[in-house]
């Protein structure tokens, strides 16, 4: 579905068009096109492909989905993939923003992004001087909206560490807590996978170079901004991921120490009752020749001896901590 179709000049919004008139439109004006798409069916890919000469492989990616963040360079194009997360309903989600650029146009493509870029757009259309540098300040637009958005989450994961890392000292360590890191830690590699990659040598001409696809000298520093966030959200999820993975260890450590400790009441009360079952052994065999058996005091005797052993156990044990 096309959500907007424009074309601008000197900074300027021109007009609204539709995707028929873009063949025109491209060859008589000065200026370039933005378009945008949401969830659009191959038909409409196909389209304008056929419109904009836009690269296959790079359609075909479009068109299968699923591709990792990447920047790649065709004949005075760029065509750049990234992941959009978006949290909500309590989970994190993900869907896919596919964007070509050249001098003359931009065409975005959105799948399974609920929240828009609608305020990208007039956030371009205010700064008019920047807007003048071409389609090359719309990507720079895009991508900084699209890196921007991983910050809130990322920090709300770094909130559920530090919420967890005070559980799991002031509370007895659960199967559930292990499940809860398990899940965050799963989100936290999901996420470093979508975020997208800072190494990636056309990312970086962008922020280093005048001599892009799209024309775009005099926006490295921007790009070079970008590209700073992306530095700062990857080093704090490795963060939050040695984080978790420390937390896990002290979870596991704490339930071996609890275990522990059970282990050591048992074997106290197991020696106790030992000792007390080793005299009641003794005293039972009933042999012939047993003096005490037959002694009128015997067996409270017995039962004293029994009780004094036990409390002289029972002492010891409770003074080295084990009861």
């Amino acid at each position: 579905m096309m959500i907007n179709c424009a074309v601008y000049a000197d900074g300027k919004r021109q007009a609204d068009i539709a995707i028929d008139e873009l063949p025109h439109v491209l060859a008589n004006s000065e200026g370039f096109a933005w378009i945008a798409l949401k969830d659009p069916v191959p038909t409409e890919i196909l389209m304008l492909q056929e419109i904009l000469d836009l690269p296959e492989l790079a359609v075909e990616d479009t068109l299968h989905g699923g591709q990792r963040s990447k920047v790649e360079e065709y004949d005075r194009m760029l065509f750049v993939t990234m992941k959009v997360a978006e949290q909500y309903d309590g989970e994190i989600h993900y869907g896919d923003l596919y964007i070509f650029v050249n001098s003359r146009f931009v065409l975005s493509i959105r799948n399974n992004v609920r929240r828009g870029f609608s305020d990208v757009r007039a956030r371009a259309e205010r700064e008019v001087e920047l807007l003048q540098q071409g389609p090359i300040f719309v990507l720079y637009a895009l991508t900084d909206a699209v890196v921007d958005r991983f910050i809130p989450i990322v920090d709300d994961l770094e909130e559920q560490l530090e919420s967890v890392e005070t559980e799991i000292f002031r509370e007895q360590p659960t199967r559930e807590m292990m499940l809860r890191l398990h899940s965050m830690k799963q989100d936290v590699t999901e996420l470093r996978h979508a975020v997208p990659a800072v190494r990636d040598e056309l990312f970086l001409r962008l922020c280093t170079s005048r001599d892009t696809p799209a024309n775009g000298g005099g926006l490295q520093d921007y790009f070079r901004d970008v590209h700073d966030h992306l530095q700062r959200i990857t080093l704090s999820l490795d963060g939050v991921r040695d984080g978790i993975l420390m937390a896990m260890q002290v979870n596991m450590s704490l339930i071996g120490l609890e275990q522990s400790e059970v282990s050591k009441k048992l074997a106290a009360w197991a020696a106790i009752f030992a000792m007390m079952t080793t005299l009641a052994g003794i005293w039972g065999m009933n042999f012939e020749f047993m003096p005490e058996l037959k002694w009128k005091m015997g067996y409270p005797v017995a039962l004293l001896l029994m009780a004094a052993i036990g409390l002289i156990l029972y002492r010891r044990f409770r003074k080295v901590g084990w009861l």
